[in-house]
């Protein structure tokens, strides 16, 4: 029945793999289709502050409000491209060559305020959100103040606020624009073949 070499039995193997499916992958693993990154939300301000029991907990002049919406699946890959592109994203005019999109927070050396938002996951259920594809909060937290401590190490860890994880925040805000950005780090942060991104 097999040979020597063992390529009948190969060869039935891979007759067997590669039948075709004649049924959408979708039909049976619709979970497999939901976004599995890290999200961010970049909002370009001139003022944005945190609000919590009454208090302003942190505020910004001009720069980035960054919303962060955490994946239950999300590691320190995802973190590592949210912070690279956030600092990087080239929002601010420059003055002295009148383009629009041409200098990064860092240049300019604004704040950044960062915010932890799970409903950024919300997935809708008839009328009512689910955010059961949000990261735990035992386990978000500590991931989210990972986070914070990696754009202060990336960039002026005086620049860089944050609001209360876990609190009922009020955020204000005063959209300089608008100019509003979302970030997915699905597949680009995962990518592990040294592919340089254009700057």
């Amino acid at each position: 029945m097999y040979s020597i070499s063992g390529l009948p039995s190969v060869a039935i193997n891979i007759a067997r793999t590669s039948k075709p499916n004649k049924t959408p992958l979708h039909n049976h693993h619709p979970k497999l289709l939901q976004v599995k990154a890290m999200r961010a939300v970049v909002q370009r301000v001139t003022s944005a502050s945190v609000e919590v029991d009454g208090s302003i907990v942190s505020e910004i002049g001009p720069g980035l409000l960054v919303l962060v919406g955490i994946h239950e699946a999300d590691c320190e890959s995802d973190s590592d491209y949210i912070c690279r592109k956030v600092l990087n994203m080239r929002l601010f005019p420059n003055e002295n060559t009148g383009k629009g999109w041409d200098l990064n927070v860092m240049q300019k050396k604004y704040g950044v305020l960062l915010v932890s938002q799970f409903t950024l996951y919300g997935i809708m259920k008839g009328n009512k959100p689910d955010f059961h594809v949000a990261m735990p909060p035992q386990k978000a937290k500590p991931f989210y103040e990972s986070v914070v401590d990696k754009f202060r190490k990336s960039y002026n860890p005086d620049a860089i606020k944050d609001g209360v994880f876990g609190a009922m925040m009020k955020v204000n805000l005063v959209n300089d624009g608008p100019v509003t950005m979302q970030l997915d780090s699905s597949q680009t942060s995962k990518n592990t073949n040294g592919a340089v991104e254009e700057s």
